[in-house]
């Protein structure tokens, strides 16, 4: 069992497989040209495995797959096979702008994959290439409908911003309602690499939209999740993620790896320890090693809950899967 500095249970890791995205999002990194890493800086799938396997060995029970955009990078569906054969029962997910989906939904599910989480931030063309500085919306929501369809368990996840699709967050909600969907608002995370002009709503803004037309009450938060529930008069249930909240950091559960093999504690900062030495060299201890000191390190809370207004994170969400 992992257990952090703070005496809790570490259970969930998400890997980054890649930091390269086909979309250009205003809250995370809008701007161009885009200097990449080299593809030979990047952990191969079977070292990145090789530390999923200590991990899953030392008590983790979810393994999220992110971005970048993750489907960018080939082979994702072997690399998925090797962790289900590994372990079948593992909660095995993918985070993805839905965009690629509908070519290889099919193949991933065949890999292992249980659950997939699918951005969808409008449902209006025109505002989605404005958020995402291209044509995209149709392209997502066939990737949405052909996960649905190939058995995947479909979780949407919108971050609304003000000016921009606040005024679609419950057709947003009615669209998941009516297709069985959960769907999940995210406050928008001030970091550097955002559009300055990026605003977002917080939690309270967004149940008000809702109250507009629906009755809905609180309830229990499931687990871990980061997620504060809500149920409305007919049982449907969506879902607030708060980062601007303390209580959003009280029962963390998840340590996040990239692609280049950093060991991160903690979404809001940037310190962050390296395994890809250890696992090339097949130096399995020492990365259980290093694991356990990022474990012990991490820090209590984000900074997003501190006069939510002017603390900015200086991560790049792109490299770690926000």
């Amino acid at each position: 069992m992992l257990i952090d500095g703070h005496n809790r249970v570490v259970d969930y890791l998400r890997v980054s497989v890649t930091e390269r995205c086909n979309f250009r999002c205003q809250y995370c990194m809008p701007e161009k040209p885009f200097s990449w890493v080299p593809k030979e800086n990047l952990l191969s799938y079977e070292n990145l495995f090789k530390f999923i396997k200590v991990s899953i060995d030392e008590g983790v029970k979810k393994v999220r797959i992110t971005g970048g955009e993750p489907l960018l990078r080939e082979g994702l569906d072997t690399f998925i096979k090797m962790i289900y054969d590994y372990k079948n029962d593992i909660d095995l997910a993918l985070t993805t702008n839905g965009y690629l989906l509908p070519k290889v939904a099919q193949k991933l599910k065949d890999a292992g994959l249980k659950r997939v989480n699918i951005s969808l931030d409008t449902l209006k063309a025109d505002v989605a290439q404005k958020i995402a500085q291209k044509d995209v919306l149709n392209k997502v929501l066939e990737g949405i409908e052909t996960a649905s369809k190939v058995g995947l368990k479909v979780k949407i996840n919108c971050v609304p911003m003000k000016g921009i699709n606040d005024d679609e967050l419950v057709e947003i909600l009615e669209y998941c309602k009516q297709r069985g969907y959960t769907v999940r608002f995210i406050e928008f995370m001030e970091n550097h690499h955002a559009k300055d002009s990026a605003k977002g709503l917080n939690s309270q803004e967004i149940q008000n939209i809702i109250a507009s037309k629906y009755n809905f009450k609180a309830i229990k938060r499931d687990g871990s999740s980061p997620s504060q529930n809500f149920e409305l008069d007919d049982g449907y249930e969506f879902g607030i993620i708060e980062p601007h909240k303390a209580d959003f950091c009280s029962d963390c559960n998840r340590i996040r790896l990239t692609a280049e093999g950093f060991l991160i504690p903690c979404l809001y900062f940037e310190d962050a320890l390296s395994i890809k030495k250890a696992v090339e060299s097949d130096d399995i201890e020492k990365a259980l090693e290093i694991l356990k000191k990022v474990l012990k390190n991490k820090p209590e809370k984000n900074k997003w809950s501190e006069e939510s207004d002017t603390q900015t994170s200086a991560r790049a969400f792109y490299k770690t899967g926000g």
